[in-house]
């Protein structure tokens, strides 16, 4: 009969901390699969010794969700590898943040727009 009393915005706050959990999990899964992608010794990444990224905050290439990509699209605009970095980042079927100057979701515009599958796929 008597409900349990819950302060205003304790819904909002607990909501919050989900949002925060799932966001802060989300960063770290996009970090080991960067981790384990330099270590795949299955394909030349001599190239990335030369990537501008890597002399710069690497959290502008991981935003938060719906977090400003500019930043990180300034970098890759100017970068000498940029079309390798590209490559690799479609090859490897990288889920996460900016290669090639381009977001996750412009990989996969790219991808169909150019008849590309998986390419783990067909290995």
């Amino acid at each position: 009969m008597w409900g349990v009393f819950s302060p205003a915005g304790a819904d909002d706050q607990s909501h919050d901390v989900e949002l925060q959990t799932q966001i802060n999990e989300d960063n770290e899964q996009a970090l080991n699969t960067l981790l384990w992608g330099l270590f795949d010794n299955t394909s030349d990444v001599s190239w990335q010794h030369k990537a501008l990224c890597a002399q710069t905050d690497p959290e502008a290439f991981f935003p938060e969700k719906g977090g400003s990509t500019k930043d990180a699209k300034r970098v890759c605009a100017h970068c000498e590898v940029r079309d390798q970095c590209l490559a690799w980042a479609i090859e490897h079927d990288e889920r996460f943040g900016i290669w090639g100057g381009l977001s996750e979701r412009e990989r996969r515009k790219y991808k169909r727009d150019h008849g590309l599958t998986r390419m783990r796929e067909q290995a």
